[in-house]
């Protein structure tokens, strides 16, 4: 899978809510996870925390894409009941799988500030 695709596959995987497990075969065991609320330095505990609290109800509508060698950045319209952002994410791909991830957005929807 190029970078684009493997960023795409993690969303549909991630935005289910199901059989999480399946992120296994696209995340690099040292995966490293930054986002407003969490952080996480390996593909095992990002997993089990997504296990633990499900993405249930939640979805997405990508509106750019750019990809760069082994990085990708999806900008999306991210929802779920109460709330509605924009958010970033940025992958990069080692070793035919995902390395890395940063996930940028306004916490403060989160917040009901926003």
């Amino acid at each position: 899978m190029t970078p684009l695709e493997l960023a795409l596959r993690y969303m549909d995987i991630f935005f289910s809510g199901k059989s999480l497990d399946r992120l296994e075969a696209i995340l690099h065991e040292e995966c490293q996870f930054r986002g407003p609320f969490y952080q996480f330095t390996s593909a095992q505990q990002y997993i089990a925390s997504l296990k633990a609290d499900p993405p249930l109800g939640c979805s997405y509508k990508i509106n750019h894409t750019f990809e760069k060698n082994n990085l990708v950045n999806l900008i999306y319209s991210f929802s779920k009941p109460g709330i509605s952002t924009t958010m970033s994410q940025l992958f990069e791909v080692r070793d035919n799988k995902i390395a890395n991830m940063v996930l940028i957005f306004d916490s403060a929807a989160f917040a009901g500030k926003g």
